[in-house]
């Protein structure tokens, strides 16, 4: 499984790259799964009040699991270590993970770049792949025009081919 985080600080672009790379994981008749980070504060939206399963986890059900039309959903009502949420997300196998943010835990990074100062902090990362955003950088690749898709998805499209980025859970 290839795994690569997806850094930055808000309204970033982080949620539209990854969607941009999904589809081409997709493209390549690969599988993917997303971890994602919300770092806003406060609960997670939930998407109906009035379901049962809302129901069940507003009762404080520990975990509430439910399927059906081909689809699952498990609501968990306490946050597991970053390395147990690892393991639920790629628990169907996929050939690829992206997780959205997540950037002080260990692995290979995107990291998007708004500013000078963002970079003063973001720089610090370990396992940082490429810089997007216009910063003055000869450490790693550097894009500086996030809407710039064709270089973006080359670089995304060299790195799925690329072995050394297998990880094991």
């Amino acid at each position: 499984m290839k795994t690569l985080h997806i850094v930055g600080y808000k309204n970033s672009g982080k949620t539209t790259l990854l969607e941009r790379w999904i589809g081409i994981v997709k493209s390549q008749c690969m599988t993917v799964s997303v971890l994602k980070h919300h770092g806003h504060g406060g609960g997670i939206e939930l998407s109906s009040e009035n379901t049962d399963t809302s129901r069940f986890f507003k009762k404080s059900a520990d975990a509430t699991l439910v399927a059906g039309g081909g689809q699952a959903q498990l609501l968990l009502n306490d946050e597991p270590p970053f390395k147990t949420l690892k393991e639920l997300a790629s628990g169907n196998s996929p050939d690829v993970l992206l997780i959205e943010g997540y950037k002080s835990e260990p692995g290979k990074k995107v990291i998007l770049v708004r500013s000078e100062d963002d970079w003063e902090t973001l720089k610090e990362l370990d396992g940082i792949q490429l810089v997007i955003g216009k910063i003055a950088c000869n450490d790693w690749p550097v894009i500086e025009n996030r809407s710039d898709a064709i270089q973006l998805d080359r670089w995304f499209a060299d790195w799925l081919k690329e072995e050394e980025h297998n990880e094991t859970i």
